[in-house]
């Protein structure tokens, strides 16, 4: 799909922030976070949505090693995941390290300095490696 902006990613047409690729699979910070950390997964094929990636269960298991990462060096309260995917029409799974005190089901939007989301990309990436 050529308007697909995670297409452009994967291509590298657009710039992200990384925080895991393999042959299959990107994960970058959300640009547009609800919470510090706001992961999102695709794959680097072109699906419309989450249920019709063919290898379903190395996507999530992804998302898993995403989520232990976080657990690490984040330390959440909980974590909540979203596959809503209305926004772009691209598979993607959103991963939200959530804090005790942030009860709602989808947090307001929040702006992060590019810092401080390089440095939380980094943070993630170095455990993952």
């Amino acid at each position: 799909m050529t308007d697909c902006i995670f297409c452009k990613i994967v291509k590298k047409e657009l710039p992200c922030y990384k925080v895991y690729e393999d042959d299959d699979f990107l994960a970058f910070l959300d640009i547009f976070p609800r919470v510090l950390g706001h992961t999102l997964v695709i794959p680097k094929i072109h699906y419309r949505w989450v249920y019709d990636v063919s290898n379903f269960e190395k996507y999530w298991g992804v998302v898993y090693k995403i989520t232990q990462a976080m657990k690490k060096t984040l330390k959440p309260y909980f974590i909540t995941y979203v596959t809503h995917g209305l926004e772009v029409p691209h598979a993607h799974i959103h991963i939200l390290p959530r804090e005790e005190k942030e009860t709602s089901f989808i947090p307001d939007q929040k702006t992060f300095s590019k810092e401080t989301m390089e440095d939380t990309a980094r943070k993630l990436r170095d455990y993952l490696k």
